[in-house]
Parts: structure tokens; C-alpha cells; sequence
């Protein structure tokens, strides 16, 4: 017998057709989304990574897990306090998105306020100065769009030739 007709070795002829899965619109809006920003994500990758930048990252998280290694004393019960104050902050700003931004970070800088007064003074300086420095250049942007608006004449009147 023929090894051809034996069914140990032969086997049906199968019709496989392959069907892809309809997209949903999820993945279609995945896939527009995508296409969108392709030239701008293909911008940002010709720029390399500076070896620099990568390098000081590493150092300030290497500083910081060992300066959580080796805390001063106090550190984390300092940390604790300013910690539920920020939370305090968040429970009592119910309401607005504004109040939710502003409670905690007051709170929370209220407190580290009492435990690092010396950094706080800096700080306050600093941000004072900055303060100051916009509301300046704002005060000036807003006059010279004052002055810079002739007043509208009357439809009324003529104007003189010089």
C-alpha cells in the first residue's frame, strides 16, 4: 500500500482564511492619536539624552536615599507634621479646585515654616522679591496699553491737517 493513502499521513485540505478583529474606537482613536504627534515624537527622538542631565539626576536621587538613610534627628516626626497638615488642608478645601491648591500648600508651608524658620525667611524674601518684580512688570504692561490707546474722536468733529 501506498503511504499516501493511509489516513495516518494524509490529512484533510484545510481552507484557512485569516480574519482580523474589527477596531474598536478605542483603538482607533489610539491610532489617530498616535499619527497626530508622530512628527512631533519623531522630533524629540533626534535629540540624544545629555550624559550630563542623566548624571545629576542620579546624583540628587543617590543623595536623597542616603540622606533618608542617615536622617537628622527629628527628621521624620517633622515630616509626619507637615504630612497631616497637607492632608488637614485637603479635607478642609472642599469645593473649589482653587481651594484644594491652596489649603494644603499653605498649611503644609505654614508648618515647615515652624520647624525650618531660617529657610522660611529666605524663601519669603525670595518669593517677595519675585512678587514684587511681576507686579511691577505688570503694573508697566498695563500703562503702556493705557497710554498706548489713542482716545476714539467723535464722528462728529474734523481733524486738522498739520
Amino acid at each position: 500500500m501506498k503511504r499516501e493513502l493511509l489516513s495516518l499521513y494524509s490529512s484533510p485540505a484545510r481552507e484557512t482564511k485569516y480574519v482580523e478583529n474589527p477596531r474598536t474606537e478605542l483603538e482607533e482613536g489610539v491610532s489617530q492619536l498616535r499619527h497626530v504627534l508622530e512628527p512631533y515624537t519623531a522630533w524629540c527622538q533626534t535629540f540624544p539624552p545629555r550624559i550630563s542631565h542623566i548624571y545629576f539626576i542620579r546624583w540628587y536621587v543617590y543623595k536623597g536615599y542616603e540622606f533618608l538613610q542617615n536622617p537628622p534627628g527629628g527628621f521624620y516626626p517633622r515630616l509626619g507634621v507637615i504630612s497631616f497638615a497637607g492632608i488637614v488642608g485637603l479635607f478642609l478645601a472642599r469645593g473649589s479646585k482653587l481651594k484644594k491648591l491652596v489649603y494644603p500648600a499653605a498649611l503644609m508651608g505654614i508648618s515647615t515654616s515652624m520647624y525650618y524658620p531660617q529657610q522660611a525667611v529666605a524663601m519669603a524674601k525670595v518669593a517677595g522679591t519675585q512678587l514684587y518684580d511681576w507686579s511691577l512688570q505688570g503694573y508697566i504692561a498695563v500703562e503702556a496699553l493705557w497710554k498706548d490707546n489713542p482716545k476714539k474722536k467723535k464722528s462728529g468733529e474734523k481733524v486738522k491737517n498739520s
